[in-house]
């Protein structure tokens, strides 16, 4: 009987070392003057910033969920990496943390390092776009547990805050106002939904025509990230909400302290065209229960600041907050 190498196994040790010289200009790219050391080594290394008094480290992980399958099935591989990374910084900066560095988990049934590296291109620029350094990650070929084609993602967010600013519930107060910042579209929570209604139910393509361009465009959107507005308006901001799965009615209420209700206009929402097609198959409930709306970050300002906050982004009002049992009403 002849002898079986690991290759005959399924994984490619070869094509592994490849696909790691492949990415290290992109990783390299993300580098700040707080990382030591550089890629192959087994653990990344950052210095902690200095200036705070009580620095408290976060961290955050998420993934990208089944928008995934849209990627593999439409062979776009550079932008669902921007989906992981804004998934878990903008989580971050929602207890007020300045994101650092990321760190990457691929795992796939066969490594094809063309594909792996557009991943992880999205990574970096996901890491750029929110200023933090992408310091490592993991590669894992795994024949049987994954089918050839499928991969997952996972990411993992540290950053660092002042403990004393780490408190956003004892912000929040009656009379203050709750701006929306515009989602870019979907984002990464839903997708189940969103490939049921699309592919299954209407029976629609990839390429099919949207609102001027291939369906997948639109859908394959990456998630928007906030971080530089974040540190930009920081000093005026008083509570920040990430809209994510369960939409503006389960994840607003996170950041309100017993006695606070938001009132939200759902006529000011500026719903985006893909959400307002949807939810003429979907009822209005289960759309702002799954869905942003066309709102992915959602701040909470005191009144006199709106009119800073609004000049320095592309916000927009959409309710206040009022007494009241903590929640969202949709009015």
């Amino acid at each position: 009987m002849a002898n079986i190498s690991y290759k005959d196994a399924g994984v490619d040790i070869d094509a592994g070392n490849n696909f790691v010289e492949a990415i290290k200009a992109d990783v390299k790219s993300t580098f700040d003057a707080n990382v030591i050391g550089g890629i192959g080594s087994f653990a990344g290394a950052y210095a902690l910033p200095t200036g705070y008094k009580e620095p408290v480290i976060l961290s955050a992980t998420d993934g990208v969920g089944t928008k995934l399958k849209l990627a593999i099935e439409s062979n776009i591989f550079d932008t669902v990496g921007i989906d992981l990374v804004a998934m878990c910084v903008n989580d971050l900066i929602c207890n007020f943390g300045t994101p650092m560095f990321f760190l990457d988990y691929y795992a796939t049934g066969k490594l094809v390092p063309a594909n792996a590296k557009d991943v992880v291109a999205g990574i970096a620029e996901g890491c750029r776009r929110s200023e933090c350094s992408l310091v490592g990650g993991e590669t894992a070929e795994m024949p049987g547990m994954y089918s050839n084609d499928d991969f997952d993602l996972a990411g993992f967010a540290v950053g660092i805050a002042e403990r004393s600013e780490m408190d956003t519930l004892s912000n929040v107060q009656e009379g203050q106002v709750i701006i929306a910042l515009p989602s870019s579209g979907v984002h990464s929570n839903g997708f189940s939904l969103v490939r049921k209604l699309f592919f299954e139910k209407l029976g629609m393509s990839l390429q099919d025509d949207f609102n001027g361009k291939p369906l997948i465009d639109t859908l394959l959107t990456p998630t928007r990230i906030y971080v530089k507005e974040f540190k930009a308006n920081k000093a005026n901001i008083k509570a920040l909400a990430h809209i994510t799965g369960g939409g503006i009615v389960e994840n607003l209420p996170r950041v309100l302290p017993d006695g606070m209700r938001a009132k939200i206009n759902k006529e000011s929402i500026r719903v985006l065209p893909i959400f307002e097609f949807m939810s003429q198959y979907v009822d209005e409930e289960e759309m702002f229960r799954t869905f942003n709306m066309g709102v992915g970050m959602i701040l909470v300002v005191d009144a006199d600041k709106v009119d800073t906050i609004c000049a320095n982004t592309d916000g927009y009002v959409i309710g206040t907050i009022q007494a009241g049992e903590k929640g969202v009403d949709l009015i």
